[in-house]
Order: structure tokens, then C-alpha cells, then sequence
């Protein structure tokens, strides 16, 4: 399967931005997937996580109660709705397969997307 990340942009802290990433090459069912960003010099991070099938999430603690993400299993697409974006979420946000282990960690996820970069200024 391939990924492709896109909506990201550059926005005012308080905004709001909605980020897509569309599967192709065959339709997802049994799968998590999950987005990740990774800041200038920084580490690539979890972000979110859903489990396409159930529609169960997972969050990092720093998204919590902003950050949405959702699917639309006929689109074959994952979303994540950022709302109250700061500064610190500034990053480029990429989206990929969990393939086992823990859904937090960026090991154990492969098909990554190319990313798409989110700006926020203050």
C-alpha cells in the first residue's frame, strides 16, 4: 500500500487544519494506522493512531482534546483534524502502516508517506 500525506499549510497559533492521507494500491481493512511528525532537529514522534476497522484511537498526550483523527473507509482515507494548533506543533507530519508492537512506537510502522508540513507562528 502507498500513502500519500497532504493538507498541511502555514497558519496562525488558535487555527485550525485538517490533514488528509489516502491509501492506494489496495483497500484498508485490518489495519492501524497512524500519523507522526517530526520537528527540526528533533526525533520523529506518534501523534495519533486509529484502528481502521473498529474506528478505536490513540493519542499522544500532547494532542489530546485538540487533535481528531478519523477515516472514511470508502475514500480509503485517513484524516486528522488539528484544532488550537500552537507553535509547538509546528513539524512535518507523516502518516504510515502499524505492522505489531506498541502503536506509539515509530519502529514498528512502515509504508510512511512522504509528509506534509505544518507551520504555525505566533
Amino acid at each position: 500500500v502507498q500513502l500519500q500525506a497532504s493538507g498541511g499549510g502555514s497558519v496562525q497559533a488558535g487555527a485550525s487544519l485538517r490533514l488528509s492521507c489516502a491509501a492506494s494500491g489496495r483497500t484498508l481493512s485490518s489495519v492501524v494506522m497512524g500519523w507522526f511528525r517530526q520537528a527540526p532537529g528533533k526525533e520523529r514522534e506518534f501523534v495519533a493512531a486509529i484502528n481502521w476497522s473498529g474506528g478505536s484511537t490513540y493519542y499522544a498526550d500532547s494532542v489530546k482534546g485538540r487533535f481528531t483523527m478519523f477515516r472514511d473507509k470508502a475514500k480509503n482515507t485517513a484524516y486528522l483534524q488539528m484544532n488550537s494548533l500552537n507553535p509547538e506543533d509546528t513539524a512535518v507530519y507523516y502518516c504510515a502502516v502499524y505492522f505489531g508492537g506498541s502503536v506509539y512506537r515509530r519502529d514498528n510502522y512502515r509504508n510512511w508517506g512522504q509528509g506534509t508540513l505544518v507551520t504555525v507562528s505566533s
